[in-house]
């Protein structure tokens, strides 16, 4: 009994770890313009709205101040490979990352429920969804967090470049601040990542069961035939859509203190963030001692509007990768099914 139930456990784990990477890896491809976007806005001091430009007294000209004039300025200054900066680490932060947090939830969900059977997850408790979602989302961090580093360096340093690629930022972390560099940050990212990931999780299992009782309603009452409650790709993607949207939304203050204090800590290292003056002000060393410094400061200087930098481009990116996402992994762990298990 035993010796044909651990394959079972192998081909389930390589499963659900390989339609992770894979619909990971179709999601940050495709919402990497807007994600470069959204860093761009989260490391800058100066305001980044037209209205919140009338209104500086500290800083000088911002150098972005909304999505469509972002997007002009990155195509004219660094064409089109500019909306992909930073795209490798991230594929290497966000496969892994993708890969690990389904292979762990499924697992959860597994323990909690007794049942291996992915539709027998649907029915935990809201509560269990979102604290297997937020477990899964720190399992999944710890194990992907120096590619999200890299990639936040990459992404944030505009031209001229401190590092050319991945492998000299590498180097130079390891080289001035030790391995332990490579983890500068990951407190306030798990501080993130608890409610982040419990919150897209649960909220994504609630939309899909609220979504298979709209079916089953539709199916007994308008007579349309035998009652069948199963849900359909665009459905899919919505659920995927909100869960995006809702979960973004109430996390973002904490990825912008997450962002300032990854940069503060790593590029003002090497004399502050060598970007370009049209860049606007730069990070100084040591700006931010912790996260909730961080937090003070930012609500200090440039009011509880900083914390809410990026939010457009970020939930403009975020749901439709949310969407992307699961429904990525929901078709691409079915096939993987039919030929695996």
């Amino acid at each position: 009994m035993g010796s044909e139930e651990e394959p079972s456990q192998v081909r389930r784990a390589l499963v659900d770890s390989l339609a992770g990477a894979i619909s990971g890896g179709i999601s940050r491809t495709v919402t990497s313009p807007l994600d470069v976007i959204k860093i761009r806005f989260q490391v800058q001091l100066e305001p980044t709205t037209s209205w919140g430009v009338l209104q500086r007294d500290v800083y000088g000209p911002s150098k972005y101040t909304g999505l469509l004039q972002a997007t002009k300025d990155i195509l004219r200054e660094e064409g089109l490979p500019g909306f992909w900066r930073g795209n490798v680490p991230a594929l290497l932060m966000y496969m892994p990352y993708t890969a690990i947090q389904f292979t762990v939830l499924h697992k959860l969900k597994t323990f909690a429920s007794g049942s291996s059977r992915t539709e027998d997850h649907l029915h935990l408790s809201p509560y269990l969804s979102y604290v297997s979602g937020a477990l899964a989302g720190c399992a999944a961090t710890i194990g992907s967090y120096p590619f999200d580093l890299l990639r936040t360096i990459l992404a944030s340093q505009g031209e001229p470049k401190v590092y050319p690629n991945m492998r000299s930022a590498f180097v130079d972390i390891i080289k001035t601040r030790g391995v332990q560099g490579l983890y500068s940050g990951l407190s306030p990212t798990l501080v993130e990542i608890i409610p982040y990931a419990g919150l897209q999780f649960g909220s994504y299992d609630t939309f899909k069961r609220s979504m298979m009782a709209w079916n089953r309603y539709r199916y007994s009452h308008l007579n349309l035939g035998s009652e069948d409650d199963s849900v359909s790709s665009f459905q899919l993607f919505l659920c995927g859509f909100a869960a995006g949207t809702f979960s973004k939304a109430a996390c973002h203050p904490l990825d912008v203190v997450k962002k300032r204090f990854q940069v503060s800590n790593i590029l003002s290292q090497i004399e502050g963030l060598k970007r370009h003056p049209r860049y606007g002000a730069r990070i100084e060393n040591s700006t931010y001692k912790g996260m909730y410094h961080a937090l003070k400061e930012i609500v200090a200087k440039e009011g509880f509007g900083g914390l809410y930098k990026g939010l457009f481009p970020s939930l403009v990116k975020s749901a439709p990768a949310g969407a992307v996402t699961f429904v990525a992994y929901e078709y691409i762990s079915d096939w993987l099914e039919s030929i695996l298990m």
